[in-house]
């Protein structure tokens, strides 16, 4: 099981390992949109484990450019462990 935490809040959601991290983002009140990727609106930084989290997709590399601490909420998995985030 893996556990995503909201800086901001301190909230904290379990999740299967492998799975999106979209439906928790949005119940810890990430705003979203497209869900697609296109749009942006549902930017999060993630504050530590990004080791955690599967690898940047096209969209991510499209619409963010450059790899550094942010991610698009609606195309992450967490493979597993623990990520905290911020947004």
């Amino acid at each position: 099981m893996a556990k995503l935490i909201f800086e901001n809040t301190g909230e904290d959601h379990t999740l299967e390992d492998n799975s999106p991290i979209a439906e928790a983002c949005e119940e810890g009140g990430v705003p979203f949109a497209c869900t697609e990727g296109i749009c942006g609106t549902c930017v999060i930084e993630v504050v530590e484990g990004m080791e955690n989290l599967t690898p940047f997709t096209q969209e991510e590399q499209d619409f963010l450019g450059e790899q550094n601490t942010e991610r698009l909420a609606c195309q992450c998995k967490i493979k597993g462990g623990c990520v905290k985030i911020t947004f």
